[in-house]
């Protein structure tokens, strides 16, 4: 081979591999800083997606408990870094994670972008696991299929821990 053919396929392999940093790149920072940056906006945020997603019944009124019994009215957070956020529950779900997009947004290293999803069913909330990689947890039990959550009863998503309130 002459010099010239060489030279072009260590061009070619050079920018293959610059090709290889820059998605790398791009992966862990849209991992890192696509969310809030603050605990505090993340608040404000959850506060503002919670007032959205309140249902009312006729003339603005909150809508009654199902079954006879009372539901619970909110989410609060009482462990990690987001500990005293709560969010007021309505009839849609819930998605934790480390996404910008999610109802609460965690900035724990232990959480994944989608992690966990809490929805109303049948009157009570449900926690189910999106596929993450280190678990979400019902009173120290893994969540492995949707899964009621008790009121007063912990789920914990890496550091952090919330709770359903009356």
């Amino acid at each position: 081979m002459n010099q010239l053919t060489l030279d072009l396929i260590k061009l070619a392999f050079l920018a293959v591999l610059w090709l290889f940093v820059i998605a790398a790149v791009g992966v862990v920072r849209t991992d890192l800083f696509d969310q809030p940056t603050s605990p505090r906006s993340q608040r404000k945020a959850a506060r503002q997606q919670s007032r959205q997603h309140q249902p009312a019944g006729p003339a603005g009124q909150p809508r009654p408990a199902r079954h006879g019994r009372s539901a619970p009215k909110t989410l609060l957070v009482t462990g990690g870094n987001l500990t005293g956020t709560t969010i007021t529950l309505g009839e849609q779900q819930i998605t934790i994670g480390r996404a910008s997009d999610a109802t609460l947004v965690l900035t724990d290293d232990y959480a994944s972008t989608r992690h966990a999803r809490l929805f109303p069913q049948n009157g009570e909330w449900i926690v189910e696991d999106l596929g993450s990689t280190n678990g979400t947890y019902l009173d120290r039990q893994k969540v492995t299929a949707p899964t009621p959550i008790p009121v007063g009863v912990p789920v914990r998503i890496g550091k952090t821990v919330l709770e359903l309130r009356k």
